[in-house]
């Protein structure tokens, strides 16, 4: 379910003059008393052309009887200009062109000086309840640079939503159950009998990374050869996933009880550095839901008994299975295995059946890309438990290729060789990588260049935006120290000395921030809030080379700085929402 999408501010306005004069079309007989269709505004990209453009006589013209361009002449004719539009035209087959006062244009600088970090937000959201899970990696080892993606991205669309007037939850599921921990603990153990002196040789197919060596020290340090207990290695008969199930059957045999230590110690050093790393990138979370605690509330065979109830289940070679091919999923799925176990999906239906009985308005789930096939079986569950599955939107981020100059690293979690978030955190930056991890839109692959994100050139588009802050902030200091003082009044009441056609034209990029943060919400899409930060900074480094603010007549430096104010604001806010820092040095 895409959320709700409306237009704001200087848009909403000309839109509630437009439906003004088709209200007098309609008592003129000129148009049918009808619903009229939503009225479409869009920005002109040539200045030629107005500020602000509409379709909307050509979308009524066969209603109406008549050609677009007579049915706009007819419409021009009885929308009123108010205070805010200069004049209207009417171009090519029947766009009608709005051309927006000086004053209108000015009037920016002010709201935005006024509401402060507040300018652009909105209450379209009427306090909906929105929970959004995202990143949930399975704490078998530290969060590498793909989790981290999903990270920023979730992150980032939680604090847009939020600035729109939603109420966000923000969930990590943590899978602290089933193969994946066993695996985990498998691992941890061999290591922790290589500390003891036993010459075992740790299976391929467990985690290999150095982590697992310090968990296993840990582990020894707790228990000296107190845990050690005598296994035999794995016997591979072809099939290296049923000999590491063998492996891991002896250890939960023969350790008993002493055996959750093991799995304890790793799930719960991982998930610590996992909540850690997360907390030092900027991203906290309102809860943490454990999968074990689904199990022990029996929320997963309620689920499975539900579905029985409701038709959607039937016995075959020993197993339970889930009629999802029913349902638009491209074949059934086993829910119980002919051993008794619940699969991962089973605890996956639970999970999402406790959401909705959650009472959210909308639910958001941010998967990696390799989580596609999933989607089907998922709404295939919600629809078959009663759910209504269009509440559900599920995102996917696609995959991160690093790289270090020309170099492209590789990286494999199961052997352990790859870059974390904290590595990639630590050398290029915490702000760079938020940013650079949202440059585009979720579904594209992104190349992550690694020394473009740590230069100081205005090719680093967040470097770029950043100095645009300071330089705003430098300005200010020089400011205070000739002047003393610094009122923004004063400076407001000289804002008509704005009137240079670069300076217009800033005026009306800085008009277009609400209009980008709502459209960068509600489809979920942080890049329009990139491409819109660099524009911003962009022109207003053009402007700033090109104009001076100090030196001038007292009303001109006095609109100018306020100018600059107004930009330093919207691009703080910006980049806040980005979780990114607006230094006032660099």
């Amino acid at each position: 379910m895409r959320l709700f999408r409306q237009a704001h501010h200087l848009k909403d306005h000309i839109a509630q003059l437009i439906e003004t004069g088709l209200e007098a079309l309609v008592e003129n007989g000129l148009l049918p008393a009808e619903t009229f269709p939503a009225i479409t505004i869009e920005r002109t990209r040539d200045s030629s052309h107005g500020d602000f453009a509409c379709n909307i006589a050509m979308v009524l013209a066969r209603r109406a009887g008549m050609s677009p361009r007579d049915l706009a002449a007819h419409l021009v004719d009885h929308i009123p200009t108010g205070e805010v539009i200069e004049r209207i035209d009417i171009a090519g087959p029947g766009f009608i062109n709005f051309f927006l006062k000086a004053t209108a244009q000015h009037a920016i600088v002010g709201r935005i000086i006024d509401e402060g970090e507040r300018f652009g937000h909105s209450d379209t959201g009427q306090g909906v309840k929105i929970l959004i899970e995202f990143v949930s990696a399975n704490p078998t080892g530290p969060l590498h640079v793909g989790h981290g993606r999903g990270a920023a991205y979730g992150a980032t669309v939680a604090n847009l939503l939020q600035a729109i007037g939603y109420s966000v939850e923000r969930e990590y599921y943590v899978n602290d159950a089933g193969r994946q921990m066993d695996i985990l603990a498998c691992s941890v153990y061999i290591r922790y009998l290589q500390q003891c002196g036993v010459d075992f040789a740790l299976p391929e197919q467990c985690y290999q990374g150095d982590y697992i060596n310090d968990i296993a020290a840990e582990l020894y340090r707790l228990h000296k050869d107190g845990l050690r207990i005598g296994i035999d290695p794995p016997v591979n008969n072809g099939d290296a996933e049923a000999a590491l199930d063998a492996l891991i059957g002896q250890l939960k045999s023969q350790l008993g009880a002493r055996y959750q230590d093991v799995h304890t110690l790793g799930l719960q050093t991982i998930l610590s550095e996992i909540r850690n790393d997360l907390e030092e990138f900027g991203v906290e979370y309102d809860r943490w839901y454990s999968e074990q605690s689904l199990q022990g509330n029996n929320q997963v065979g309620r689920a499975i008994e539900q579905l029985d109830a409701n038709g959607y289940i039937y016995e075959k070679d020993g197993a339970r299975w889930f009629r999802s091919s029913d349902l638009g999923d491209e074949k059934d799925r086993v829910v119980v295995r002919e051993n008794g176990q619940v699969t991962y999906f089973a605890s996956d239906i639970a999970y999402h059946d406790d959401k909705f009985r959650r009472g959210y308005g909308n639910i958001i789930n941010i998967w990696g890309a390799d989580h596609h096939g999933y989607i089907a079986r998922v709404r295939a569950a919600l629809e078959a438990l009663g759910h209504d599955s269009k509440k559900l939107d599920i995102l996917l981020v696609q995959f991160v290729s690093l790289f270090r100059g020309k170099e492209k690293l590789q990286m494999s979690t199961r052997s352990g060789q790859f870059v974390t978030l904290e590595q990639l955190r630590t050398e290029v930056g915490r702000d760079a990588t938020r940013f650079f991890y949202v440059m585009r839109k979720s579904e594209q692959h992104l190349d992550f260049d690694m020394e473009l994100a740590k230069s100081s050139t205005k090719d680093n588009p967040v470097y770029y935006i950043q100095y645009a802050h300071a330089r705003v902030a430098s300005l200010l200091e020089k400011v205070m120290a000739a002047d003393g003082d610094f009122e923004i009044k004063p400076c407001l009441e000289c804002i008509d000395a704005l009137r240079s056609p670069v300076e217009v034209q800033l005026l009306g990029k800085l008009s277009e921030y609400p209009e980008v943060l709502h459209n960068a919400a509600v489809n979920y899409e942080p890049h329009l809030l990139v491409y819109y930060l660099r524009e911003l900074a962009t022109e207003f480094h053009a402007w700033y080379d090109t104009h001076r603010v100090m030196g001038e007549t007292p009303a001109t430096m006095k609109a100018r700085m306020v100018l600059c104010l107004a930009v330093q604001q919207i691009i703080r806010n910006g980049l806040t929402l980005l979780g990114v820092s607006a230094p006032g040095k660099m």
